[in-house]
């Protein structure tokens, strides 16, 4: 008798140790297959809509997520949405750059403005190009973008850093709404920590003096862009840098005449096929605009002779062709009056 106890007891064990197993199991595979989105991190990804370096389009980016263009890095217990670009790939019609690279659904006129603000930092740009190129080793990480007549670009926020440097370049461009023909069009370069647009280097393969009050890739920094009744108002800030402010009209223009065109603009276009053109005088006026946000790489093979490996992807992210662009933290919101104090 106690025999058979003895065995009922150890079936009865060993059955009870199964299930706990089978549970423990079960457990271990749902927390293995969580996953977390870019949209549960930054939560305005409702009111945007995506191009992947690839070429690949998407409208809903709710729980979306795609590896190796767009998706999570967690760093020291923060969550970062990363976007993801080669130097080439499949872009839209009217750009040679590759992005992975938000648009904004909705469209506003300067009159009625809206405000977009990201906390960024950029881990890679491309290590290769041809260092007279303004484009070289460069990444646009935010973006007005007209959607009428030139459908040119009243705002590119630039990170800049040549091979070798420890620190590289902030800065923005304004580009003109042309009067006319848009062969003419061209960008006004203004630095926020180190260079602008127009400082290359004297050959292909010599690179300017490093900047000494730039920012390292890796290092944060938080972007704000408000437009207010025509007014566009940008500040800067990062830890351990002056913080840097900017007021610049979309609707009325600061370049009507050629004796208006400043000299870095004959200097950066004094070989190029565009540039040289007038602006209309109300600049961008009642035209619709929207943001843009991300990694909008600038190493194309056509102006910078950057690698690309014959636009295989895997080739670019391994060899250092490609950039790289993650933020923390964004909002998106309607214009607002600027205080005072900014």
């Amino acid at each position: 008798m106690k025999k058979v106890l003895f065995t009922i007891v150890m079936f009865l064990i060993i059955v009870a140790c199964k299930n706990n197993s089978k549970i423990s199991s079960n457990s271990a595979i749902q927390i293995e297959t969580i996953t977390k989105y870019p949209s549960d991190v930054i939560p305005f990804m409702d009111k945007w809509k995506i191009l992947l370096g690839d070429g690949t389009h998407v409208d809903d980016l709710i729980n979306y997520q795609r590896d190796d263009f767009f998706y999570i890095e967690n760093e020291k217990g923060t969550d970062w949405v990363v976007y993801k670009a080669p130097n080439a790939g499949i872009t839209s019609r009217t750009s040679s750059n590759t992005r992975t690279e938000l648009g904004e659904k909705a469209h506003w006129i300067p009159e009625v403005g809206g405000k977009l603000t990201g906390t960024v930092k950029v881990q890679h740009v491309s290590t290769s190009g041809d260092a007279t190129a303004a484009s070289s080793y460069a990444v646009v990480i935010g973006q007005i973008h007209s959607d009428e007549g030139h459908e040119n670009e009243p705002l590119k926020i630039y990170y800049k850093k040549f091979p070798g440097h420890l620190k590289g370049s902030v800065f923005w461009n304004y580009e003109i709404n042309t009067k006319g023909d848009n062969i003419g069009r061209f960008d006004y370069s203004t630095a926020v920590w180190g260079h602008d647009f127009s400082v290359v280097g004297k050959d292909a393969t010599t690179y300017p003096e490093e900047p000494k009050n730039g920012i390292a890739l890796g290092e944060e920094f938080t972007y704000e862009v408000n437009v207010y009744k025509g007014i566009m108002y940008l500040i800067f800030t990062s830890e351990g840098h002056e913080t840097i402010t900017f007021t610049k009209s979309l609707i009325k223009s600061d370049f009507t005449k050629k004796s208006d065109i400043p000299e870095q603009v004959l200097k950066v276009y004094a070989n190029r096929e565009k540039g040289g053109g007038v602006e209309r005088e109300t600049a961008y006026e009642g035209e619709k605009n929207y943001f843009k946000q991300g990694c909008y790489n600038q190493a194309n093979p056509k102006s910078t002779k950057s690698e690309t490996y014959n636009g295989n992807i895997v080739k670019q992210y391994a060899n250092g062709s490609y950039a790289e662009v993650w933020f923390k933290e964004a909002t998106l919101a309607s214009g607002e009056k600027q205080s005072e104090s900014n």
